[in-house]
């Protein structure tokens, strides 16, 4: 496979810096697939509807992709509780999106994300940016007792490899720390298929956002070419 490397622009997390992204390039001997998917995510590859990238920058190494180690995984009992917190929640897996997400999607990034990349909310071009030619994401939702949608979770799925693309809840049920809910559910489901590693993205120290990564351990971090594995959570 041929790669190609982007034009710097400024990045999206840490605005001092520039970023510049290594992207594969398919071929008809090498097409995309989702097997193919799973080997570049071990080199710390990323998908955006089609495209396979990682970033590739010239004076900056802050992104670092980060996965949990599915079999070592242990709930804390911090995290048990959160569990119990939210039984009452149903769990369903979608292939398609429902006829409530994007209102749900509109009002997440309204009041949680005004000043990200994503406001103002366009549904349209959320769910071409997470659908895949090659790869059918599934949609991970959760419900309470009546039938309100609480969580809507994006994950792609290889045959041993879970990863998380995008998750949005309803912003009244902050109490229920539903981005961390979401996680453990997503680790719930990868124990129960017996997959090896969940792929959470890449983790930015500098980046508060993304620091709820770090919380679940253990994890490995691709630091440079090499998978190193921390035992400990984090709460940076």
């Amino acid at each position: 496979m041929q790669f190609g490397v982007t034009k710097e622009s400024q990045c999206h997390y840490l605005t001092a810096q520039d970023e510049r992204l290594v992207v594969a390039l398919p071929n008809e001997l090498e097409p995309l697939n989702a097997d193919l998917y799973q080997q570049l995510m071990q080199h710390g590859f990323r998908r955006s509807h089609n495209d396979v990238y990682r970033p590739h920058c010239r004076l900056c190494s802050a992104c670092q992709s980060l996965r949990v180690v599915v079999p070592e995984f242990r709930f804390s009992k911090n995290q048990k509780r959160l569990l119990n917190k939210n039984s009452d929640l149903t769990l369903s897996i979608k292939q398609a999106p429902e006829a409530d997400y994007d209102e749900l999607f509109s009002r997440f990034i309204n009041e949680r994300h005004s000043d990200g990349e994503m406001y103002p909310p366009d549904p349209d071009k959320f769910w071409n940016w997470v659908s895949c030619d090659w790869l059918t994401p599934e949609l991970l939702e959760w419900r309470n007792d009546h039938e309100e949608l609480i969580i809507v979770s994006v994950v792609d799925r290889t045959a041993d490899t879970m990863s998380a693309v995008y998750t949005f809840f309803n912003p009244d049920h902050d109490k229920r720390s539903p981005g961390t809910y979401a996680v453990l559910e997503m680790l719930r489901l990868a124990q129960q298929r017996q997959v090896s590693r969940l792929y959470l993205g890449y983790q930015i120290d500098d980046c508060k956002k993304m620091n709820y990564k770090t919380r679940f351990a253990p994890y490995e971090r691709l630091v440079g070419n090499h998978w190193k594995k921390e035992l400990k959570s984090h709460t940076l």
